[in-house]
């Protein structure tokens, strides 16, 4: 079994790391230095390079919390990012030598929230067959709703319905880089009354992103007249386009904002785009499904893609010791 180097990510890598990223197989601008270190303060950082000699083939984007570590809690997806050339006997070993590194260094657990495969552009499912040797427990399954807009795919005639009552009430999109009326007018008031919380990034956030990241984070409001009625701000890869906030006003089911919206996006915006992900629809750590929020996704057409969150004991890396045989 090839051993590998395994260490700390540290700020004088910052530049070595973001290289890797551009090249990796499985990776998305969420792993770059520029969009993990805007909340840097909240999380302390944990992560992992993995070296063959002087050479970067894998790294962990990861956090720490006592004596667990987390595939970076502050992202959507994550895991092992591994090199376009990695195969399943080198992922194998990089696995081990990352547990045996986490165990002799006291830590306990690493809890690891998968990359959904159609985000990638290759076939990368060598962490997951690592995990099933390495006895890892399956703790949770969010269902995504994702539309893939290669393939034919139907909206439903109440969706249709509403979509031109958002045409007939002369609703007008307009793509912005002011976060600031969305924020203010419309998301926080509504997360406060619906769940009593606060958008993970501040307007100052989401709007250092978008300068770092002006190809990857876009941002659509409605407006009825000069009113703001609804809005979104979208996460886009090379192949997916995902709504990371979405909110409209109370009259936004008379209007039919959000539907005209998204018909939008979806139709004009990101046809060219190979998937559009509406995320998941999951409340309690995947237990239950919103039923009102799956069937309005479902109405567009979307169908349902697993994203698998996993924990391991750092201490079952002998168990990769002997599978290649």
């Amino acid at each position: 079994m090839k051993h590998y180097q395994i260490r700390l990510y540290n700020s004088s890598d910052f530049d070595q790391w973001n290289a890797f990223i551009s090249v990796a197989k499985n990776a998305t601008f969420l792993f770059n230095r520029d969009f993990m270190e805007y909340h840097s303060d909240r999380f302390q950082d944990y992560s992992l390079m993995v070296f063959d000699g002087d050479k970067l083939v894998a790294v962990l984007p990861a956090n720490k919390n006592e004596n667990i570590i987390y595939s970076h809690q502050g992202l959507t997806y994550g895991g092992l990012v591994l090199s376009s050339r990695a195969k399943l006997s080198s992922v194998i070993s990089i696995l081990k030598g990352v547990l045996q590194f986490l165990n002799k260094n006291s830590i306990e657990k690493l809890v690891l929230k998968t990359i959904p495969n159609f985000y990638l552009d290759y076939f990368s499912d060598e962490l997951e067959y690592c995990l099933f040797i390495t006895q890892a427990k399956l703790n949770r399954r969010d269902s995504l709703s994702v539309i893939d807009l290669k393939k034919s795919y139907s909206i439903t005639k109440t969706r249709k319905e509403s979509i031109r009552r958002g045409k007939k009430n002369n609703l007008i999109i307009k793509e912005e880089l002011n976060f600031e009326l969305f924020w203010n007018e419309i998301l926080i008031p509504n997360l406060d009354k619906k769940h009593q919380v606060k958008p993970v990034h501040s307007v100052e956030e989401i709007t250092l992103l978008q300068k770092r990241f002006p190809n990857n984070i876009r941002h659509f409001n409605v407006y009825d007249k000069n009113k703001i009625v609804a809005g979104t701000t979208v996460f886009c890869t090379d192949k997916v386009a995902h709504p990371q906030y979405v909110s409209g006003n109370s009259d936004k089911n008379e209007l039919g904002s959000l539907d005209y919206l998204y018909h939008h996006l979806i139709t004009e915006v990101y046809k060219d785009k190979h998937f559009f992900d509406f995320n998941n629809s999951n409340e309690e750590q995947g237990t239950k499904i919103n039923d009102g929020l799956l069937f309005w996704k479902e109405s567009f057409g979307a169908k349902t893609v697993i994203q698998s969150f996993y924990e391991v004991q750092t201490k079952n890396y002998s168990l990769l010791e002997s599978v290649l045989i």
